[in-house]
């Protein structure tokens, strides 16, 4: 039974920086820490790699998490920060706020780049796109009506047991 969804994982050249990003800017906080060397035949088998060194950072903010690696093998190429949200691969991750106007000014302030004010979609729906410093694009979504089926509440899921 699928429970809904747990994380979704980014691969940086600077952890570190991008952990602070996310935990000072956005508002996640640093739940799980790890960091292992080559010879995890386990983790090569997993991620369909070989020779697999990294460090990896689990943020948490509400009941979702995000996932952060950064890979010292093998080997990675640099991503292209404007990397044009309709190709294949992650799109983007979305935050879901209860004012955009009020987090796009705040996040710009704090040096995110984004693609244009916050901007009302249509439905009860505002938001915009920007990109976290290495590119990854986060939506920030305000949706205002709460009948709305794409509301987000900050409940947390009551034990199904």
């Amino acid at each position: 039974m699928i429970l809904g969804f747990h994380h979704a994982a980014l691969s940086s050249p600077d952890l570190e920086r991008l952990k602070r990003f996310y935990c000072d800017v956005i508002g996640f906080e640093t739940v799980y820490e790890a960091e292992w060397d080559k010879g995890a035949e386990l983790i090569d088998k997993m991620m369909g790699l070989k020779d697999v060194a990294a460090k990896v950072a689990i943020l948490r903010t509400g009941n979702c998490f995000l996932e952060i690696f950064e890979f010292r093998s093998p080997e990675t190429l640099p991503a292209d920060f404007w990397r044009p949200v309709h190709n294949h691969g992650m799109s983007h991750i979305c935050i879901a706020v209860d004012d955009a106007q009020a987090e796009y000014e705040r996040m710009s302030k704090a040096g995110m780049v984004f693609h244009c004010p916050p901007v009302h979609v249509g439905m009860p729906v505002f938001g915009t796109y920007g990109r976290d410093p290495d590119g990854n694009v986060i939506e920030v979504l305000e949706v205002r009506d709460p009948s709305f089926p794409l509301h987000f509440s900050n409940r947390v899921m009551k034990d199904k047991s």
